[in-house]
């Protein structure tokens, strides 16, 4: 395996807690899994109640847009932090804080009268999120040693947290039909309880023993520059890409970015120490993860607004048509740890995302009047299974890849490879399916526009199989 690149000497010393027995291990993977369940599932949650949300505040179309925005951009844009957060002052104190914010925003959320509370509540949510994201795969590496077992036990991390993105327009659909747009923020509240108290008896803390002190320039220059080009690539969906709305906001947002590489080059406790990325296994398994996590968050809004707007299903026919490819994704995040052994991490990771290249391959085919097996279903596993295959090795990878101080941030820069991805592949295939439909709202033209989306994703893939081929470590497993 690659070798572990070393942090300054004054940060040589970690204190990690003995990995809890047995008994214990399962309660540590429950409350890791939940955490990051709650936190994938609210990116997506919201889409099918934004109209009874925009109906009941009176929420503008650009006011609509940024119930999903402010989420993701704080998400995005804090992850890093987070992650650094955690090594310093503690993976369960930074876990239960970063729950306690996300759930107390969900209520304030569901409880909002005006548009700008519930904007607000969005935006408390995605730093809360932030902060919990990275804490639960650090949480989750700490207790269970590196080998077999750790490699199942992210299988099973990254099959939760693909079923939360998959599960949120089911969920989203059922508590708008049955309850009201409301309970689809305030259900966390009751999960976020639960798992609080569970993780306040379950966790163990640990952290580095690195004096508690936070490279203060670099992480608000990180966080400025990841949340502003996070705007920027959202305003590409209203503005389109060469409005003065999305440009100044990307080239400031690259700007600051530049600034924070050139800061942790020179400071003596840097936020990123930048010798990771030297780190082979790190800097490729981001990459790669940032290609897939471009096609893959795409692929679920394509998939449910064909559902919706051309084959005429209901929010909630369209989350169940989605089941199959809920499970699939699930299966194939299960199966990984097994077969990464025997085909090692790098192969495992190059077929699955072949796999999803012949499923996006097969929905550009989609019509006007497909039927559910051919248009839906048949694709829908395909692409699927091949992302659950694809997304535990390359989390698996990041995260062996580093030393153990550099746990927390490891772990919220593959959140955040995964998170901006996502952000900047559905901004762009949004734009591609745009320009072909020119305005047309009839189920023919949006289904070329969804076409050609997914012929584009299934090309944005490719490149990430070319990626991995040139760049991932050879021959390991991760055990």
């Amino acid at each position: 395996m690659t070798a572990m690149v070393r942090a300054p000497a004054e940060t040589d010393a970690v204190h990690i807690s003995a990995p809890p027995g047995p008994s214990r291990t399962w309660a540590v993977l429950l409350a890791a899994c939940a955490g990051q369940f709650l936190v994938v599932l609210d990116v997506s949650v919201v889409n099918v109640a934004l109209p009874s949300m925009r109906t009941d505040l009176g929420l503008s179309g650009s006011g609509l847009q940024w119930v999903l925005n402010a989420y993701s951009i704080a998400f995005a844009g804090f992850m890093l932090l987070g992650g650094r957060a955690a090594d310093l002052f503690g993976r369960k104190a930074m876990f239960l804080t970063g729950l306690a914010v996300f759930t107390l925003a969900s209520l304030a959320g569901g409880l909002a009268q005006e548009g700008w509370q519930l904007l607000t509540a969005r935006a408390v949510q995605g730093l809360g999120a932030a902060v919990l994201a990275p804490a639960t795969l650090t949480i989750l590496t700490s207790a269970v040693p590196e080998g077999v077992a750790r490699t199942r036990a992210i299988g099973t991390w990254s099959a939760v947290g693909a079923g939360g993105g998959a599960a949120g327009g089911l969920v989203g659909g059922v508590l708008t039909d049955l309850l009201s747009w409301r309970w689809v923020l305030l259900i966390n509240v009751p999960v976020g309880v639960l798992v609080l108290a569970g993780a306040a008896v379950w966790l163990t803390e640990s952290r580095t023993e690195r004096v508690r002190r936070l490279d203060l320039p670099g992480a608000v220059l990180v966080t400025a520059g990841l949340a502003t080009v996070a705007y920027g690539i959202v305003q590409t969906e209203e503005q389109g890409w060469g409005a003065a709305a999305t440009l100044l906001p990307l080239v400031g947002g690259a700007l600051l970015l530049g600034a924070f590489v050139a800061v942790e080059a020179r400071t003596k406790a840097p936020l990123m120490p930048l010798g990771l990325f030297r780190v082979r296994a790190v800097s490729a398994a981001n990459a790669a993860m940032f290609v897939c996590g471009a096609a893959s968050f795409s692929m679920w809004f394509f998939m449910t607004v064909y559902a919706q707007n051309v084959l005429g299903y209901t929010p909630l026919d369209a989350g169940l048509a989605l089941i199959p490819s809920s499970l699939s994704i699930v299966l194939g995040s299960k199966l990984a740890p097994r077969l990464m052994p025997r085909v090692g991490a790098r192969n495992l990771a190059v077929s699955g995302t072949l796999m999803a290249v012949a499923g996006f391959g097969w929905q550009s085919t989609m019509t006007a009047d497909g039927t559910y097996l051919s248009s839906i279903l048949g694709p829908g596993l395909l692409m699927m299974t091949g992302l659950g295959l694809a997304a535990t090795p390359l989390a698996a990878l990041a995260t062996t890849g580093a030393a153990a101080d550099d746990a927390g941030l490891v772990s919220g820069l593959i959140n955040t490879s995964r998170t901006m991805g996502g952000a900047l592949g559905l901004a762009v295939l949004s734009t591609v399916a745009a320009s072909r439909t020119a305005g047309g709202m009839s189920p023919e033209a949006l289904t070329e526009g969804y076409a050609l989306a997914f012929r584009t994703g299934s090309g944005v893939l490719l490149a990430g199989v070319v990626l991995m081929l040139l760049w991932l470590p050879r021959g390991s497993s991760t055990t």
